[in-house]
């Protein structure tokens, strides 16, 4: 792993009791660009954490930072009581066990079928027989709301809700302790968005998973989200949506109370 550059830990502010990400003095620069500046922020346990931001903040970035994709310029990033810049890989391979991931996309392999995709973490991670791994495929496909056929479908074969459940089920794959999505209900349609939403929040209670979710979708916001975490100036600003309401920030007060969030019944 790449390691970065840190702050004086003497003066970092200490971690929420309870959290499973724990980011201190993050930088994120791309050239002369600085997308995240000294930004601060925990996760807890069990929470549903919505993560937005106007155009170039960095959302996914951020999100691509946590799980290993981004090397950071500078801070420091705690994931289950793990420094990561401090791992060994073998250290760093068993912490990625611990979390899966939904990019916007699916980022299904064409080529594979559903069930294929799915048992790709299970080759790369276990060693489990045949057998059992497709009892487990076959139990992640139920899980998500697809039908037992999907498993022998390509990912051209699927709707886009599809995919984006497909790409849940592989998230799952591992049994995770913190799920990450990226614009998980990017280009579905109303009905769609709000099924999905309801199958993260009901996904999240029975299993008792952490879900990091980057969205700019105001009515997943308000429908399953605990708390909102907004970049905003480089840095980040965290709070229930009561308190996002009440935030003087121009941003924050124009995305929460325009004429979209009305919409939502937010505003």
């Amino acid at each position: 792993m790449t390691r970065t550059k840190t702050r004086d830990r003497a003066n970092e502010a200490p971690a929420e009791p309870g959290a499973v990400i724990s980011i201190r003095g993050l930088v994120n620069r791309f050239g002369n660009q600085v997308v995240h500046d000294g930004l601060d922020l925990d996760v807890r346990a069990g929470e549903v954490l919505g993560v937005v931001g106007g155009s170039g903040t960095g959302k996914s970035v951020l999100l691509r930072t946590v799980v290993g994709l981004n090397p950071p310029y500078a801070g420091r990033i705690v994931v289950l009581g793990e420094d990561t810049a401090a791992m060994s890989e073998r250290e760093w391979e068993h912490l990625q066990q611990r979390w899966g991931v939904l990019f916007q996309s699916g980022a299904l392999f064409s080529s594979l079928t559903v069930a294929e995709n799915i048992q790709v973490p299970m080759k790369e991670h276990t060693h489990l027989p045949k057998k059992f791994a497709d009892e487990v495929t076959a139990l992640k496909i139920a899980l998500v709301g697809l039908p037992p056929d999907a498993a022998g479908k390509y990912p051209s074969e699927l709707s886009g809700g599809m995919k984006k459940r497909a790409g849940l089920a592989r998230a799952l794959a591992l049994d995770p302790e913190i799920l990450f999505l990226d614009e998980p209900t990017a280009g579905l349609d109303p009905i769609g968005a709000a099924a999905f939403d309801t199958l993260i929040r009901d996904l999240q209670q029975s299993l008792g998973l952490t879900v990091f979710m980057v969205t700019h979708d105001l009515d997943s916001l308000h429908a399953i989200c605990d708390r909102i975490a907004v970049l905003v100036d480089k840095k980040i600003k965290v709070g229930t949506m009561a308190e996002m309401l009440a935030d003087p920030h121009p941003w924050i007060r124009e995305y929460f109370h325009g004429p979209r969030a009305r919409a939502a019944g937010i505003g």
